[in-house]
Order: C-alpha cells, then structure tokens, then sequence
C-alpha cells in the first residue's frame, strides 16, 4: 500500500508542474494580450479626441460659412436693387439689349459652373468662349450707360457692392474649403479610430480566451494539489501505524532478553554491563 501510494504522489507531482507550467505560461501571455488590448484601448481614446477636435473645426468653419453666406446674401441684394435702378434709367433711355444685371448674372452662373462642374475639353473650351463673350457684352453695355453721368454713378456703385459682395463670397468659400478639408480629416480618423478599436475588441477576446484556459489550469493544478495532501495524509498514517507495529515488536523482543537475564540471574550468573543496559531500557531495574 504505502509503495502505491509513493508511486501514485510521484505521478501527481508531475501531473501537477505540467499544470502549473502551462498555467503560468498562459498567464503570461494574457499578460501580454492585456498590454497589448490596453495600449489600443489608449490609441483609440487619443484618435477619437483628435478626431472630435477636427469636428469642433469643421463646425467652426460652418458657422463661419453662414455668417459669410448671410452677409452675402444681403450684400447682393442690395447690389440688385442698384441695378433695378440702372434698368429704370436704361428703359428710359432707350438702351436695348439684355440689362448689365443680367449679363453679370450669366456670367457669374458660367464662371460658377467652369469651377465647380467636371467637364470635357471641348465643353470646356466653348464654356470659357461664351464666358469671354458675355464681358466684351458687359463691357460694352457699361460703355454705352456710362454715358449718361446719373447712369454711371448707379454703375459704380452696383460695381462696389457686387465687388464687395464677391469678396464675402471668396472669404466663404475659404471658410467652406477649410470646413471640407477638416470634415475629410475627422472622418478618416474616425475610420482609424474604428479599426483600432476591431483589433483591440479582437486582443480582449483572444485575452478572456487565454485567462479562461489559465483558469482552467489552475484548477486542475489545485484538484492535484488536494490529491497530494490527501496521499500525504494516508502515508503519514501508514508510516505511524508501521512505527507503533515495529515498537510493539522491540518490546517484545526486549522482554524476552530480560527473562533471559532473569533466568542467568536465578542461577548465579554474573550479570554483565551489557545485561545491566538491557535491564535499564526496559525499566524493570
């Protein structure tokens, strides 16, 4: 039994380290998943701040883009009733043709497509042709109104103010470009935001996997170490059962020297030291 039970404590012993090496071995690397997870978990933190600041720009520029659009959107207005007035003059004058208001409008409206529309060569060639004639027509028209003084000064002033009015529409478009370029910024880092938070989302898991089969290590390596103490405690027992077996048998045998000594001693024998010794240990003398 004892030998057994030897055999079995060693196989356990070994059973046990091969738990607790894995355990550990797994442990470390959750340890790293872990690192790993909150390091991304921190760039993805910073990227959202960042991209929530291009945000605050963006919108920024926006309302800068409306403030601009209303003043010129009023600046304009005022230049059309300018012009309303120089189409008064020219009707009673007798000017023909299409009103400086309404060339300076297709014009604007050419100008506006040309910049903003994807075109071909060719229909860009004829664009920039019309756009070219309706200023000789514009210039034109200005030279034959000028000449009246009242007719002039109205020309001048609609001019000014459509000029001042191009100018908040160029500071707008500053603005517009400016909101556009800060919208392309915190869309892409959001993007980048979303694929570092997809592989930090992928290190937890693989981490919960890891630590799970670390745990499950651990208590394997726990259960064996209950079956140790168990089989400790049973060797312990057998080894005190063997101990009170083995002293039982020493009395006995010790008993039987001293009869013996007894019996020298009845017959007159001289005891030696060695008989005096064994009488000793058995507390009879």
């Amino acid at each position: 039994m004892m030998k057994e039970l030897k055999i079995k404590r060693q196989e356990l012993r070994k059973e046990a380290d091969v738990h607790k090496e894995e355990r550990n071995k797994l442990n470390a690397l959750a340890s790293t998943l872990a690192a790993k997870r909150n390091e991304l978990n921190k760039q993805t933190k910073e990227l959202i701040n960042e991209a929530q600041e291009f945000k605050k720009l963006r919108d920024e520029n926006n309302r800068k883009v409306q403030e601009y659009k209303e003043k010129r959107d009023i600046t304009n207005a005022k230049a059309n009733e300018v012009f309303a007035k120089v189409d008064e003059l020219r009707s009673a004058n007798n000017l023909t043709g299409p009103s400086l208001k309404e060339i300076r409008r297709d014009i604007d409206r050419l100008e506006f497509a040309q910049q903003t529309e994807v075109l071909t060569p060719s229909k860009e060639k004829e664009l920039v042709k019309r756009i070219s004639e309706l200023q000789s027509q514009y210039e034109e028209k200005k030279k034959q109104l000028e000449s009246n003084v009242e007719l002039k000064e109205l020309l001048e002033k609609a001019q000014n103010i459509r000029d001042e009015a191009s100018n908040l529409h160029n500071t707008l478009s500053e603005f517009a470009q400016k909101a556009q370029e800060y919208h392309d910024k915190m869309i892409a880092t959001f993007k980048e935001a979303d694929k570092v938070r997809a592989d930090s989302d992928a290190a937890h898991k693989e981490f919960v996997e890891i630590q799970e089969k670390a745990d499950e290590e651990h208590k394997s390596f726990i259960t064996i170490q209950k079956e140790l103490r168990d089989i400790e405690k049973e060797i312990r027992k057998l080894k005190k059962q063997d101990s009170g077996v083995k002293k039982v048998a020493d009395m006995e045998e010790v008993r039987k020297d001293v009869e013996d000594i007894f019996d020298k001693f009845k017959s007159g024998e001289k005891l030696t030291t060695e008989n005096l010794m064994t009488l000793q240990k058995s507390g009879l003398l």
